[in-house]
């Protein structure tokens, strides 16, 4: 890659940038308009290319290498499972504090990473490219947070359509135009993000423990190992689907409304049920009157997916509405002294996974075997026991749901901000350093 002849991070005299803003002030202070620089002009050094090396296991003595696989969309280092890399020449691709990695190729090319020290040393791979702001010109934050923008997003995808394969070379980031207020503002708008960023990491760990409290709690609860207050009586021996629920098939129905089939209904599909057990959506389609009799969905109902990606995938029904079964999904309507809500408890843990991997018929389109169907696995405890159970876990299912709310909203606000802040649009009352 070819070096740009001017020193590093320094704008050459008559260089272009483009204007974003007529003149405002900060702190009563008269600035000028907000700038848009090529990036290449505000760093340190030309961006540089990761090392090609396969990745190892990671050991003590082996340096942790980040990939492109390994940056979340929300631009954090989150590998599944962490790697390492063994090759000689790993220590001249180490991150240092203020730098930042872009991806450079295939559908992720555009997602960055600026490096945390707290992750511990890291090396660069092959496909991602390394930039290191120049602090005296661009807050490494402040460029962090706006490639996390539509604006930046929108230059991405005008640049990367140039060749046939998506890629951004080092050259082109190089390139990118980056609002530049002065350094005091850039300072000032990344801290105000940094405590909305704090915000959200502290959510997102309440939110993973209060999980890791429920996934405990359905370990002792579901299995009778730890019993809630007021409950002694003996379990019964374990049951199956069929014997505690009556199970119905559904029908994909008529596009629209004809003689036959009059009734308007939302139908789920497979692809409808989240992994997690959350109905997405539903389609509108027309059933007969004997159609919507059996393929209907009631309160307390299970719906689980017999057929496709996904298998054994089950939504409980709270709230049916409109709602019915399509032709690829199983209705399991639970019988008298039988709680639904309790079945779909029991249907996140292992041993429901176990027995559905069991019951999988293998094939280009797997599908739900009968034995899943009529496998003793579940245990029985009494009606009002499963209620308590189901009740307990529903509630921790909410606590979890409203801070995970909390946290839509507080990326939403950081999204909306960003928009303003991070282009200009919206100035804050910085006061100017003198």
């Amino acid at each position: 890659m070819r070096r740009d002849s001017r020193s590093p991070g320094r704008r050459a005299r008559g260089a272009r940038s483009q204007s974003c803003l007529a003149p405002d002030s900060y702190g009563g202070q008269l600035v000028t308009a907000v700038e848009r620089v090529p990036l290449g002009q505000l760093l340190r050094r030309a961006p540089r290319y990761g090392i090609n090396a396969a990745a190892v296991p990671l050991k003590p003595n082996v340096p942790t290498y980040i990939r492109i696989t390994d940056i979340d969309d929300d631009g954090r280092f989150a590998p599944s499972p962490k790697v390492g890399v063994a090759h000689p020449a790993s220590g001249n691709y180490i991150l240092s504090s203020g730098e930042l990695v872009f991806a450079r190729t295939g559908a992720s090319v555009g997602k960055s990473y600026l490096y945390n020290p707290d992750a511990g040393q890291l090396v660069y791979a092959g496909f991602l490219i390394n930039v290191a702001p120049d602090s005296k010109l661009l807050n490494p934050k402040f460029l962090s947070l706006y490639v996390q923008t539509k604006e930046y997003w929108d230059w991405i995808a005008r640049t990367s359509v140039r060749s046939g394969q998506p890629g951004v070379n080092g050259q082109e980031y190089a390139q990118l135009p980056v609002p530049l207020p002065n350094i005091t503002v850039q300072n000032a708008i990344a801290d105000t993000m940094g405590d909305l960023d704090d915000l959200i990491a502290t959510l997102e760990r309440l939110i993973t423990k209060k999980q890791a409290i429920k996934q405990g709690m359905m370990q002792q609860l579901l299995t009778g190992r730890t019993r809630l207050p007021g409950f002694t009586e003996p379990w019964g021996e374990p049951s199956c689907f069929d014997e505690l629920c009556t199970r119905l098939t559904g029908f994909w129905g008529e596009s629209r409304a004809i003689a036959k089939a009059p009734h308007r209904v939302q139908v789920i599909t497979a692809g409808d049920i989240s992994p997690k057990g959350h109905l997405k959506g539903a389609a509108t389609r027309f059933f007969s009157s004997a159609q919507l009799a059996k393929a209907r969905c009631i309160r307390d109902d299970l719906v689980v997916t017999s057929s496709g990606n996904g298998l054994g995938k089950t939504a409980y029904i709270d709230e049916p509405g409109r709602l019915a079964a399509s032709n690829f999904v199983r209705i399991l309507r639970p019988r008298r002294g039988v709680s639904g809500l309790f079945l779909a408890q029991l249907m996140r843990t292992s041993a429901a996974r176990d027995v559905l991997d069991s019951n999988t018929a293998t094939s280009a389109y797997p599908n739900l075997l009968p034995g899943f169907f009529t496998e003793r696995w579940i245990p029985h405890p009494s009606f009002d026991e499963q209620l308590a159970i189901a009740a307990v876990l529903r509630d921790t299912d909410r606590e979890v749901a409203a801070l995970q709310k909390r946290r839509a909203k507080a990326r939403a606000i950081k999204t909306g901000m960003m928009q303003q802040l991070l282009t200009g649009r919206t100035r804050l009352p910085v006061e100017v350093a003198t």
